[in-house]
């Protein structure tokens, strides 16, 4: 970290970061989920959900990139990988992969509270 006065104490910085981190693994996350949704779409709904997915992609893409530049301006770095954890909905920390396993197998919420869509194999 370099020295930034932002009004807000170092210590401070980074515990607020590492929320934004976990924000940014469950949005990326839910991202990924209604990408794949927009590309694997099918049935009488077609248009209608091809189309909705790739609002809510387009829109959640740009959250994802809001909540990595809020990440950089507390002088922390963004991560750029799922080595870091993710809260599961009971705020307990999961691997990043076995949240995404159980929320594909089970549809659950994100850690903030949003609702993933369950993928069906």
């Amino acid at each position: 970290m370099s020295k930034i006065d932002i009004g807000i104490e170092k210590q401070d910085r980074i515990k607020i970061a590492e929320g934004l981190k976990r924000l940014l693994a469950d949005s990326y996350t839910l991202y990924l989920q209604t990408h794949n949704f927009h590309w694997n779409v099918t049935g009488p709904q077609f248009r209608e959900l091809h189309l909705m997915f790739e609002e809510h992609y387009t829109e959640l893409a740009t959250a994802v990139d809001e909540i990595a530049e809020r990440i950089r301006t507390l002088d922390v770095a963004a991560p750029g990988t799922y080595k870091f954890r993710a809260v599961d909905r009971n705020g307990n920390d999961v691997a990043l992969r076995e949240g995404c396993s159980k929320a594909r197998r089970k549809g659950r919420t994100t850690g903030d509270g949003r609702r993933t869509f369950p993928v069906k194999r």
